[in-house]
């Protein structure tokens, strides 16, 4: 069955930088677009980023464009979220999720991992 598990989060200063990853089965995982978003404390779900199956085509959310940097590599099965200079108000849950076989919803999503920016 299909499987999406995230890791990588925990606690980061701000200015400094982070990698999250998102290890896939159960599917074929090159021939689905792939998505972040995530959920802060109290707040509604947010797209973070998106990425296309050969991943030369990534979308961002401005509040982190510039900063965060997605990839994928489709060998081992992994999506990416590389997370530079990070600010306290991206301090979430982390989710990352696959679209269906539409392209224009998401089916799948991990458990979530913790990410929290203080100093």
């Amino acid at each position: 069955q299909v499987q999406l598990v995230e890791s990588g989060g925990g606690l980061v200063q701000p200015g400094g930088s982070l990698r999250l990853s998102c290890a896939a089965t159960g599917f074929t995982f090159s021939s689905y677009w792939m998505y972040w978003l995530r959920q802060a404390p109290g707040k509604g779900l947010e797209w973070v980023s998106n990425i296309n199956t050969g991943g030369d085509m990534t979308y961002y959310a401005d509040s982190v464009k510039g900063r965060f940097t997605i990839s994928r590599d489709n060998a081992q099965n992994t999506l990416y979220l590389q997370m530079n200079n990070p600010k306290p108000e991206d301090t979430a849950v982390y989710y990352c999720a696959k679209v269906n076989h539409t392209g224009y919803a998401l089916d799948y999503w991990g458990q979530g991992t913790q990410v929290t920016v203080s100093s």
